[in-house]
């Protein structure tokens, strides 16, 4: 299921996108349901996730956007 939003880190919004599955796989981060993951701050990807980092969390805000996605649907 895709599931998209935002996240207001530090004063600044980071958009979402997630495909999250009902269980963990080994190809989700961390081994968990999410599959695909796209995170953008001002329309600037910061980070993206198919199956495999494509581009890893730009900053230390990124990475908090991150690990909110992760808590949340991981």
């Amino acid at each position: 299921m895709w599931k998209e939003g935002a996240i207001l880190v530090r004063g600044k919004v980071y958009h979402y996108e997630v495909k999250v599955y009902s269980s963990g796989s080994e190809y989700g981060i961390e081994g968990g349901k999410i599959s695909k993951l796209l995170i953008r701050e001002g329309g600037k990807e910061v980070a993206s996730y198919d199956r495999g980092w494509d581009v890893e969390p730009t900053s230390e805000e990124a990475g908090l956007a991150l690990a909110i996605l992760i808590k949340e649907h991981n």
